[in-house]
């Protein structure tokens, strides 16, 4: 859908380029952009490189696995349904450490690992190895749900990227978006907790 919407406005855009004689102006911005697109993946992949980087080492040397520990209660409570030492487990960790540090780049391997797991232990529950609830095939359980909704919340507590965006392109105080990042995904992150335990209990969970 979002392929359709930039689409429409770039073809209204030149269209209407075209007709009020302002094509050198499209041509003009369409290099400008470009530029400004490669100077600002180039930033990117700089800071994107350190941050998975440390999170990478962070893995190796443990300290993810320790993390997992630490907020093994709040795991338990997101996802009750969970076996206890489950591999989504450290790959859910990860994600949210990497969420709450404003690494979504970096979160997306492990959200990606972490629903692989989830959707081998569907497959475990339907076919009777593990017990717990089962859905239908084709329709997502309860902890991809939930992890998906607070993925998408994602608590941010330093909003790495925006803070690179914002130095990028030439802001003062780069970082005056914590406090307004902090409040809005804190408040965002509460409703996604709320909406997955509402939608739990009428899933009869």
């Amino acid at each position: 859908m979002l392929n359709y919407l930039w689409a429409g406005m770039i073809i209204a855009g030149i269209i209407f380029a075209a007709f009020t004689g302002r094509m050198p102006d499209i041509t003009n911005a369409a290099l400008d952009s470009s530029k400004e697109a490669i100077t600002l993946c180039i930033t990117m992949m700089g800071v994107m490189s350190f941050w998975v980087g440390l999170m990478e080492i962070a893995t190796k040397t443990g300290i993810i696995t320790a993390a997992s520990r630490r907020i093994q209660p709040l795991i338990r409570f997101l996802f009750p349904d969970l076996p206890a030492d489950h591999p989504a487990q450290e790959h859910i960790t990860t994600n949210i450490i990497a969420n709450v540090l404003g690494l979504g780049w970096a979160a997306t391997p492990a959200g990606l690992r972490a629903m692989t797991e989830l959707s081998k232990l569907e497959e475990d529950r339907r076919s009777g190895r593990l017990p717990g609830p089962e859905r239908k095939r084709g329709v997502a359980s309860n902890e991809m749900c939930t992890f998906l909704i607070l993925n998408i919340s994602s608590l941010q507590l330093i909003p790495v990227n925006v803070i690179a965006y914002r130095s990028q392109y030439g802001s003062v105080n780069p970082a005056g978006i914590v406090g307004a990042g902090i409040a809005a995904t804190a408040v965002s992150t509460l409703v996604a907790v709320v909406y997955c335990k509402v939608m739990d209990r009428k899933r009869g969970t």
